[in-house]
Parts: structure tokens; sequence; C-alpha cells
């Protein structure tokens, strides 16, 4: 996409002004996890059948079952279209393998989106990112960097939390946490479809930089995880050193 689009514009340039319904996958899922997820779904929709699938349900609940085999059964019940296929993932789901939750959580949500489908009789759009999302919000990691690697005083940390505030609320975007490490500033939030996160972030550095200019123009966003401030200075030294 283009920096200044939104996802929804682009959502409705593939599937038309009624895209359908859109599930936003809440969870913070690693990126590969999901996408093994979902290969093994197309997958185990052509080697097995709805039979199948019903039939090994029990075997979700049973301790020495390889966690592989579970894998494949979760994968393919929530892909048939049946009331008593969620009802087994979200029983197994309240007691899961360790190991499997995650899993579990992405059959979920694919089996309640195909009902949905069947229910409503809509196209089902899932989005999905690491950092997932709420509601019709999505959830990013944002990290501001201060000019001339000079540590935020207390006025400039006072700023950047009133104009976020102040920004974010034109956007019924919301805050979910505020960190500041020597020059940097950390920031987790939700925001709508229908907004480009790129331009909100740079709105927000404009209206900060009216007291001061203490911020640099450049910024980092991402929804794919959280980085630690010793990932993101190490990631500043090497952008320097290209």
């Amino acid at each position: 996409m283009k920096e200044d689009e939104n996802l929804y514009d682009k959502i409705e340039e593939l599937f038309g002004k009624d895209p359908g319904n859109l599930n936003i996958l809440e969870h913070k899922i690693d990126i590969d996890l999901q996408m093994e997820y979902f290969d093994c779904s197309r997958r185990v929709t052509l080697e097995y059948d709805e039979e199948w699938a019903e039939a090994h349900s029990e075997y979700l609940f049973d301790p020495v079952v390889p966690a592989e085999l579970k894998k494949t059964i979760l994968a393919r019940l929530a892909t048939i279209e049946k009331v008593e296929c969620y009802r087994i993932i979200e029983a197994y789901l309240s007691e899961p393998d360790e190991a499997l939750k995650e899993w579990a959580i992405l059959s979920l949500f694919e089996s309640k989106m195909h009902l949905q489908g069947d229910i409503l009789d809509r196209n089902q759009i899932f989005i999905s990112t690491g950092l997932g999302g709420r509601d019709d919000k999505l959830r990013y990691f944002i990290v501001l960097i201060a000019r001339g690697g000079k540590d935020l005083d207390k006025l400039q940390k006072r700023i950047i939390r009133s104009e976020f505030k102040y920004v974010l609320k034109k956007y019924d975007a919301e805050i979910e946490k505020i960190q500041f490490s020597g020059y940097l500033a950390t920031v987790i939030l939700l925001i709508p479809l229908q907004f480009a996160i790129k331009q909100v972030s740079r709105e927000i550095i404009d209206a900060c930089n009216l007291y001061g200019d203490f911020l640099r123009e450049n910024f980092i966003v991402t929804n794919v995880k959280l980085l630690s401030f010793n990932e993101i200075k190490e990631f500043i030294e090497r952008k320097k050193d290209r």
C-alpha cells in the first residue's frame, strides 16, 4: 500500500464497496505461526474429510497424542461449518496444551468466521497482524526519536503524552501504553482501519514539534511485533552504518 492509503480503502478496492464482514484477530500471535497455521488449514482441507476430523476430535483431549496430530485436527475442524465443531475447539481451548494455545486461538477464530459466513451469507474477511487488534481497530507499535540523540526531558515527555491524546481523539484511536528510554519514546495504540497510521504518526510528530522541534521526522512503526529498547537502538545504529 502507499503511505497515505488506509487498509479499509484497500479492502474496498479488492472486494467492492460492500466487502462483507471484517474480522480482526485480537490476539498477539507471531506472524510465522499464523502463516504455518493457514498453510496447514489449506492442506488438510484437501487431505482429510469432515468425518475424519469429527471422529478424531476426541484425540484433542488425550495428553499422549502428538502435538502435530492435534494441530491437524484443530485446523480441519475449523473449516467445517458446524456449530458442533466450533464447540469442540472452544472446549479444547478452555484447557489447551500450552504449546498449542495460540494454534487453537487461530482455529477458533477461523471456525467462527466460517460459521458467520454460512449464517449471514456474506463474505468474511480475516485481518490478522502480529500485534492483533480489537473491534475495528488494529494495534500498532510506534517509535519516536529525539533529534541529535538527546535524552527526552520531563517537559518533552509531557508534550508527547499530551499531543498523542489530543491527536488520537480525533481518530477515535486509543493509547494502550507509552514508555520512554533516553532519546526514544515508544507507543502502543489501537487505530481504526479507515485511517492511515503513517499519516496519523506524522501529524502527532508535527504537533509535538510546535513546542521546540525536538523530534526527528523519521519514525518506526510496525504491527508485526513489539520491540525492546535495545532492539530499537540496534536497528537505528544499523541504519546509520548504511
